[in-house]
Formats: structure tokens, sequence, C-alpha cells
């Protein structure tokens, strides 16, 4: 992104919502095969890139609230 001077706005045509796109930045979300399609062919990037394995980040579940007996 940093090297074609890409924002988060200009990979939503080919990602999707804009919380979709922080998602996958943010490593909370994998790429599935058909939006890495999309990113290769609508920025002209070698699709072997984008379907390379990576970790993702777990994402925190809020606590449930705790039952107290009165």
């Amino acid at each position: 992104m940093d090297f074609r001077e890409l924002s988060r706005k200009d990979l939503e045509p080919h990602i999707g919502s804009r919380p979709r796109v922080a998602e996958i930045l943010k490593r909370r979300r994998r790429l599935t095969l058909e939006v890495a399609r999309r990113l290769s062919k609508g920025l002209n990037l070698p699709a072997d890139i984008l379907i390379q394995p990576y970790d993702t980040v777990p994402t925190i579940a809020p606590e449930p609230p705790s039952a107290t007996t009165a």
C-alpha cells in the first residue's frame, strides 16, 4: 500500500465495506479467494503474493457478565 500510495478507501471496491477492509488489514480476517482475485485484477498484483499463508490475530470476545447471587 505504501509503495503504491494506496489508502484504505482505494481497497474498498476490491474488498468491500470499510469495516471489512479494516478487518483484513488488521489481520483479523483472511482474504477469500474471490477477494484475492479481485485485488489481483484490480490492482495488477500477482495472485501468488495474495494467497500466501499468514497468521491472523484472534479477536478477543468480551467477558460475559458474571451472575451474582443476592
